[in-house]
């Protein structure tokens, strides 16, 4: 993904110059929360943003410094929890999460932790999965399928058979979770792999097929009041 020379979003690399979420970063304050090896952290330091990537995992991190010297650009690296940053408040313009702290940290917390770290009128932008996709993966971690297989309330918080939890609120849980963090909604977008898309090479929740019919994720635009 560092080699991809600007943003996309998603399973099936839906293109951020078509979808226009992030605007003109450059100049900006951004952070990204929980940012796995940081590949969306670099294109947005390549696009003139001004770059701070926070993660939990120790070796997440050792892989995108790895990357930072392989291919730069260069950006601080934070080991910390997403509910939990050790950053000044007001200090950004922009956070965002592709997938991350979205599906895996308590939106009860990350959100209001975002809310602190933005400047008033700043804009948090997040990928997760879709909820429809959540109520159709069985328990035991499998594909989606073409059925409701959970109870919308059961969605919430999944823990998988692997020992991994997984946050999936509904719409309304996520209006009421931003806005209880001092956020307004200014869009949600559904986004579907392409018709002529394959399978993800290794993320196989949601098929091609599925989410060619359904959308596989969500990406939630919201501003600080």
């Amino acid at each position: 993904m560092w080699a991809r020379p600007e943003a996309v979003w998603g399973l099936f690399s839906v293109a951020e110059r078509d979808l226009g979420v992030l605007g003109d970063v450059r100049d900006l304050d951004v952070l990204e929360l929980a940012c796995g090896t940081a590949y969306f952290s670099a294109w947005l330091a390549r696009a003139g943003a001004s770059v701070v990537a926070v993660d939990l995992s120790g070796d997440q991190l050792a892989t995108a410094r790895r990357m930072q010297r392989r291919r730069g650009p260069v950006f601080p690296l934070v080991q910390a929890d997403a509910e939990r940053v050790p950053l000044a408040a007001g200090r950004f313009d922009l956070v965002v999460s592709e997938h991350g702290a979205a599906a895996w940290c308590d939106p009860a917390r990350w959100l209001p932790e975002a809310a602190r770290l933005l400047r008033p009128g700043g804009r948090l932008v997040f990928l997760t999965n879709s909820h429809l996709s959540a109520l159709c993966v069985p328990a035991g971690e499998g594909v989606a399928e073409e059925r409701l297989v959970r109870g919308q309330r059961e969605a919430y918080r999944v823990q998988w058979d692997g020992g991994g939890i997984e946050f999936h609120p509904s719409h309304g849980d996520w209006v009421r979770l931003l806005r209880r963090a001092g956020f307004v909604v200014d869009a949600m977008h559904e986004l579907y792999a392409p018709p002529d898309g394959g399978d993800h090479p290794f993320y196989e929740i949601v098929s091609a097929a599925w989410a060619a019919r359904w959308p596989a994720e969500e990406l939630w635009v919201a501003t600080r009041g």
